[in-house]
């Protein structure tokens, strides 16, 4: 029928995958800022926390001196075949709001009757929503991101 060529150009058509695995890595030392709501950082801090899952700030290719870091849930981490770059929310919240995230026990150790369930939710509920605004305030000016080319600092900007 002419001289178009038909056979698979990689293993990867040829073994049916549709979204064959990069061959090289982005690189992301392009990036010189992120962009970042504090929102999104805090509430992915939180659904880590609190499910079984993993919520991540994440970066997709191609990389340039200016991205936005966006919110992402996952159970399967996929950088290896997309490129992308994940953040976890603890490095853009500082250590010690980290460090002072509320546990469901520690409102229920200050609980005078343990039995008084809707007291002790009261009270888990009352810390968080102040965790979450300390933490809202808490967001790092930079990050060290590891590269190929080797660490990098990198500016947060605060969206919102």
């Amino acid at each position: 029928m002419g001289d178009h060529d038909t056979a698979p150009k990689d293993e990867d058509e040829a073994d049916g995958n549709s979204e064959p695995e990069p061959k090289t890595r982005p690189d992301p030392s392009a990036i010189r800022s992120l962009a970042v709501s504090p929102d999104d950082v805090v509430n992915a801090y939180i659904y880590t926390q609190e499910n079984p899952g993993e919520a991540v700030l994440r970066v997709t290719p191609p990389f340039h001196g200016r991205m936005r870091a966006r919110l992402h849930a996952y159970r399967v981490d996929d950088t290896h075949m997309t490129g992308a770059l994940h953040i976890r929310p603890a490095e853009l919240i500082a250590d010690e709001i980290v460090d002072a995230y509320p546990q469901l026990e520690d409102a229920a150790e200050t609980s005078v009757d343990e039995t008084d369930t809707e007291r002790i939710r009261e009270r888990h509920a009352d810390s968080h929503e102040q965790w979450r605004e300390n933490a809202t305030e808490a967001i790092a000016e930079t990050i060290t991101l590891e590269t190929p080319a080797g660490s990098q600092q990198v500016s947060i900007k605060r969206l919102g």
